[in-house]
Parts: structure tokens; C-alpha cells; sequence
């Protein structure tokens, strides 16, 4: 796989575009929380549930080697995450969207 067909999948078709506009639009909702508010609370936690379950999965391998993980390392940590999803939703986009095939050819006899 090269990274055009990558891009292809995990960005520029339907589904993995709205999931990505779901995950940017949390984003965006959190930021502007955090810096307008004067107690944002656990605004964050959207971002990570739009990208769970590999967002848990990654939380907890990180925090085991990386105890005091700066934030733009758990920002980095969500937007892989994000990406790994949203190629996952444009491979199964592009498996059900498939017409199925039949195996048509003649059978050889002989």
C-alpha cells in the first residue's frame, strides 16, 4: 500500500471525511472550552470517546511508559488515533460498497 491509496482511504472518501469532521469538530468545541471558560472540566474527554476505542488502547500503553505525558503528546496521541479509525471506516466503506462478484467462469470440463 503506498500512500496515496492511504490518503484514499482514511481521508478523502465519505464516511472517513465525516468521521474526521466529527473528531476536528470535537477538537475545535474542546479548544474553544478550554479557552474560554473559566473551569472547562472534563471537556476533553469528547475528543477521546469520537476516537475510542484505539484512543483507550493507546491511553494505557502510554501512560505505562510515558507517566507525565505533556499535552501535545496526548493531542498527537488522538489525532493518530483519529487517522487509524478513519482508515479502518474507509476500508470497511470500501468492503460493503463493493458490489458482491460472482465467480463466473465456466467450469472446465474435461
Amino acid at each position: 500500500m503506498n500512500a496515496r491509496t492511504f490518503v484514499r482511504l482514511a481521508v478523502t472518501n465519505p464516511v472517513s471525511a465525516a468521521y474526521l469532521a466529527v473528531f476536528g469538530g470535537s477538537v475545535l468545541f474542546a479548544t474553544g472550552v478550554t479557552l474560554f471558560a473559566s473551569d472547562p472540566g472534563f471537556v476533553w474527554v469528547w475528543p477521546a470517546f469520537v476516537t475510542a476505542p484505539a484512543s483507550l488502547v493507546a491511553a494505557g500503553i502510554g501512560m505505562t511508559v510515558w507517566h507525565e505525558a505533556p499535552f501535545w503528546a496526548l493531542l498527537l496521541g488522538l489525532g493518530v488515533c483519529a487517522l487509524v479509525q478513519s482508515f479502518a471506516l474507509g476500508l470497511l466503506g470500501r468492503a460493503v460498497g463493493r458490489p458482491y462478484r460472482r465467480n463466473t467462469a465456466r467450469p472446465q470440463h474435461g
